[in-house]
Formats: structure tokens, sequence, C-alpha cells
């Protein structure tokens, strides 16, 4: 392992036992993780070196983010070479001509928020976690609270800088608005998890933000209630923002954890509505459109939100997750509907968690079908739980295949979710992903037992 040292310095290669833990364990996953050397590279220069080298010995690669991800996805398994992008945290430009942002991989979102907002722009995608890399969120394709009507990180990716296992570095995308011209090989790394290249620049699309946002809260007594007001405002002008949904014992768990109170008392499940815009008249219109049509779907209550009270409410939905795991294990799902079968897949979830003795919490994206389900361990014993949290994915992820649906809409597949990815997919289309890994990646070393 010299050469890693002659390549990165001694202090930025961490050998064998050194690692620190948290690169070699996760609450998802139940073994320690094994490693042979963790690297902190500074260029993509050093990357190919490192490529070359790895190439040389035979080395498995593990590119890495900041590790926010929830499937296991930079968990290391056959004793790979760690590569942390952390010290890769430049913004190198910003044209604005183009409204474009050219950024290293290891970037925060938080960063580049702060970044952009300074200079009057926007970028959309907004995943749970603002101290998730860019980099991170390119190679799952991350989505967010926005989606809906911004869209997810593929569609803010103008350009990346690739290095390939062989050591080779390539361009894939363009600086320009079209492209017509080939494959496009830049949407194939986006959400590719790390198991083609490395990305090592990324050249962002920054959008003007609008002038005026406004939330609107909801409550409903049934479920079925919210799913028929999200389809109806979908079919709709109101065009939104966000329309996020959750239920009442999932919000409980954040208001224990954050100790705030949330503003609607006398419902069960809510939609949480956002619509944005130039023209305070035109948005308020809206947001009354989206309110006209929850009243025709049973609604119990609701509440423009002001600044402060919506700074709240959002805090709460965030911290669902947190909550939940402030108090016991869990396992994080975001598997992905037709929108019109979110309510029957919430139903279908609930009876399985009857059937296996398994709490669920369920939220998410209404606005796309994205579906969070959060598997609580509670008091169950690790046997046990192992056991039914098994037979409950297995059925779950085969009830979601009927429905046309899919097991992520943004996290990625990684380590949890593969043999359920494998046993649903298509035959056929599982057999042309494998041939593209085989033609970036043919010795299958770079992040090898993901995904496939």
């Amino acid at each position: 392992m010299q050469k890693l040292i002659e390549i990165f310095g001694n202090e930025r290669v961490v050998l064998g036992t050194a690692i620190p833990k948290v690169y070699l364990e996760t609450p998802l996953l139940a073994q320690k993780g094994i490693a042979q050397a963790l690297v902190f590279p500074k260029s993509t220069q050093e990357v190919q070196e490192l490529a070359l080298y790895a190439k040389e010995q035979q080395y498995h690669l593990i590119p890495r983010g900041a590790g926010t991800g929830v499937t296991g996805a930079t968990f290391p398994v056959k004793g790979e070479i760690l590569i942390d992008f952390s010290q890769m945290n430049q913004i190198t430009a910003f044209d604005e001509a183009t409204r474009t942002l050219f950024v290293e991989p290891g970037v925060t979102l938080e960063a580049i928020q702060t970044f952009v907002e300074a200079k009057g722009y926007l970028y959309p995608p907004d995943p749970g976690s603002n101290k998730a890399t860019i980099g991170g969120t390119v190679a799952t394709n991350a989505g967010g609270m926005r989606a809906v009507k911004y869209g997810v990180t593929r569609n803010y990716v103008r350009q990346m800088v690739v290095v390939l296992v062989s050591g080779e570095k390539m361009t894939v995308g363009s600086l320009t608005e079209k492209n017509s011209s080939g494959y496009d090989l830049k949407d194939l790394f986006i959400g590719s998890e790390g198991t083609l290249g490395m990305i090592t620049e990324i050249a962002l699309r920054l959008v003007v933000p609008p002038k005026i946002t406004q939330s609107l809260l909801v409550g409903f007594d049934h479920l079925s209630d919210v799913s028929k007001t999200v389809n109806a405002i979908l079919a709709s002008a109101v065009n939104p923002t966000a329309l996020e949904f959750f239920e009442e014992e999932g919000i409980a768990y954040s208001q224990q954890l954050l100790g705030l109170s949330f503003p609607l008392k006398q419902s069960k499940n809510y939609l949480l509505l956002t619509v944005d815009g130039n023209q305070r008249a035109d948005v308020e219109e809206r947001l009354e459109q989206a309110l006209a049509l929850a009243d025709n779907n049973q609604r119990v209550e609701y509440r423009h939100l002001s600044d402060e009270v919506e700074a709240q409410v959002w805090k709460l939905r965030g911290a669902i997750v947190s909550g939940i795991e402030s108090v016991t294990k869990q396992e994080p799902l975001d598997i992905v509907v037709p929108i019109d079968k979110i309510t029957e897949t919430i139903e279908q979830i609930k009876q399985m968690g009857l059937t296996y003795d398994l709490a669920t919490i369920t939220f998410g994206h209404a606005g796309d079908g994205n579906i969070h389900v959060c598997i609580l361990k509670n008091a169950m014993t690790d046997d046990r739980w192992e056991k039914q949290l098994a037979l409950f994915l297995s059925e779950l992820y085969h009830y979601v295949a009927l429905q046309k649906g899919l097991p992520s809409a943004e996290h990625g597949i990684g380590l949890l979710k593969k043999s359920y990815f494998l046993k649903e997919i298509d035959p056929t289309v599982l057999t042309y992903l494998r041939q593209i890994k085989a033609v970036f990646d043919p010795e299958n070393r770079l992040n090898p037992t993901k995904i496939m």
C-alpha cells in the first residue's frame, strides 16, 4: 500500500484497523464492514492514479460521499479501498450567463444552497439531508419534497467528469441546453450508485427562484380522502411545489423529539401543500383552489401557514425518521407506485404489519407516488425481527411490483434492497443491466457487491 501514500501523502491515507468505525458500521446492517484502506483524493488526477494502481493490484474500490445514504450502498464487504471525496469540496466556478455551477463531488447540498441563494438563484433538489454531498446525490439520483414540480437531481446535471475503473477519464453530458448527439451516457451514470465510474466534477443547472412561496396544511380523517385530494390537485391548475402526506402517529415521534406543537388537532391524516410563483394573487388563488378540492373530499380542518408556523411544520415533517430512530431501530423504505395506488398500497402495508407483528409508519411525497415506510423493531428480539422483517419485505416488494411500482424512488438499491430488486426485475432487463456494468467494469471491481 506504499503506492497509496505516494499518491495521497501520509495524511490522506488510513490503513486497515485504523479506519474509523463510521466507515465500517451502519445501523442498517448487523455485520461489520471490511476495508483495506481509506483515501481522501483532492483531484481528478489522483483518482485516476488510484484507479490505475487498483487495476494493477486488482483492488476493489468504493466511492463514498457523506455517508447519509440508507441502503448500505457504500458499505465495504470485500476488503475494498474506500474513496472519501469530502476533501474535493470546492465550488470551482459559476457561469451566471448560462446559470451553471461547477462543483467538486464533496461539496454538500447545504454549501450549494447557501452559495446559489446568495447569488439569487435556486438549486431545486432537496433530499432529506442537506449534509449529503452532491456526488452522493448524483450517484443515487436523489429526489426530495420539491420533486413534484421541479424534478429530481437528474434534471439539474448538465455535465460530469467521470473516472472509470480503467483509469480513463471522460466527460459526459453537455453544457448546451439541448443534446441529441448519440447515447446519453450522463444519465447512465446518474443513479448508478458508484458501480460504473467515479464522479469527480459536476456542472449543475440553476433556476431563478419564485418570489413568493406559501403553504397550506389540511387534515383528514381517512387516508383515502388525502389520496383523492392529491389526484384532484394534480389534475388541476394548482401546480404544487410540494405535496406531502403523513400520519398523526408519525408526526407524534417528531413532536416528542423536537418538543414542538403541531397546529392541527382534530384529524389523523395530513396533506402539506406548498405553492410558489411570482404574483401573490396567483399563489393565493391556487391555494384556495387546492382547499376547495380538499373540501370536496371530506377535509376536517386546515390552516394557512405563516412563516413561523410553516417552518415549524416542515421541521416536524422532516424529523419523522429522526424521531423514530430516537426510540427504536427501524428499516427505511422508499417504494414508489403509480399515484392512484397510494391508498391501497399503504392499506396493504398496514395489513402486512398486523400479519407480521411489525409497527409501520408511512409518509412521503404524495405528488409522485413515493411512499416512505419506517418498519419499527420496538421490543422485538433480534432473531424474530430479522425473520419477520424478511417475510414482510419479500411480500411487500412483490406487491409493489404487481402495482407496476418500483423498490426505490430516490434512495437507490445498494445492499439492502438487492435481493428484492433481483427477484422482481424483468430477467431481460437484468441481462442488459449486467452487460452495461461489464462494459465499464469488466472485472467487477467498482462497488462490486451492490445493486446486481
